[in-house]
């Protein structure tokens, strides 16, 4: 058994180009039905009625999406065993998503994102830089991952696109609006001169104070720290950048297709999420302004 789940993370890593942290997720999700169905059962022998007795029993203790997750796995596991020839069917085909309650991502406002921007220190080096990694993600709709990855060699300021690494090492190149270019100019020239870089940092962009890559908790921190002093009351996160660039751009006309290129999602149905943000809003606006509503 062990030289197939070898062979599928062979697989996986080489012909799916799947990240490291998916690469783990997909094992763990297979150990977690090699604990339930025992040792002595093979996967090869699993029915569709085992996948199901499997899934009612994560759902006394997983979430819907956890679910779904592990049955994703499952799928792309049992369809590599079709493709080596090694199974027939695949016992997962038929099993239906657990159903999963939509959750809305939070976005700020225009006002809002002006609101973080102006309770930034510009007095300090890292206040400039920050200004510098917000606009950075407001503008091009960046993971946090992308933006404390992104090198000085992925700015391609006179064509007006940067070079993003995404999900899987998958590329994609990305608008950049003037102001950010104009911000992450000033950065570059005035801030990021006076920091003693690490060599292996010599290309990256955004640096701490030590010379070295920033995390993601850093990233974190900045805007939890700026949305208090904003008295933004919302649990907002750099992923709350990313939702407001995309709720905005199609607030102001931008067409799906577009936004999703952007954005790098590999499904459009992923990107259909910001279809129900604008419509909740026209349902709030018919609310507010509509006569008979206020009858």
């Amino acid at each position: 058994m062990d030289n197939y789940i070898e062979q599928f993370t062979i697989y996986l890593k080489l012909e799916r180009g799947v990240a490291e942290n998916t690469l783990v997720n997909y094992l763990y999700d297979l150990e977690k039905l090699q604990q339930f169905l025992g040792d002595e059962n093979d996967f090869l022998k699993v029915q569709e009625t085992d996948i199901r007795n499997f899934i009612y029993f994560l759902a006394d203790f997983l979430a819907p999406a956890t679910q779904a997750r592990i049955l994703s796995s499952l799928n792309h596991f049992y369809s590599f065993l079709i493709l080596q020839t090694l199974i027939e069917n695949n016992p997962v085909t038929f099993i239906e998503l657990p159903k999963q309650a939509q959750k809305l991502p939070i976005v700020l406002s225009v006002h809002e994102i002006d609101l973080l921007l102006s309770c930034i220190n510009f007095n300090t080096l890292e206040g400039v830089r920050n200004d510098a990694i917000i606009e950075t993600m407001y503008s091009c709709g960046l993971r946090v991952s992308e933006v404390i990855s992104l090198k000085l060699s992925d700015l391609f300021f006179d064509e007006g696109f940067i070079k993003v690494n995404g999900k899987g090492s998958k590329q994609r190149f990305v608008p950049i609006a003037s102001s950010a270019i104009k911000k992450i100019n000033h950065y570059v020239k005035n801030i990021r001169t006076q920091i003693k870089i690490k060599q292996e940092a010599e290309d990256v962009l955004f640096l701490n104070r030590r010379g070295a890559q920033l995390t993601r908790a850093m990233i974190f921190t900045i805007l939890k720290d700026l949305a208090k002093l904003s008295g933004i009351n919302k649990n907002i996160s750099p992923h709350t950048l990313r939702h407001s660039f995309a709720t905005h751009l199609l607030e102001n006309g931008a067409d799906l297709r577009s936004i999703q290129l952007m954005l790098g999602h590999e499904s459009i149905t992923t990107t259909e999420v910001y279809l129900h943000l604008d419509r909740q809003k026209l349902k709030q606006e018919v609310e507010k302004f509509h006569p008979w509503n206020n009858k």
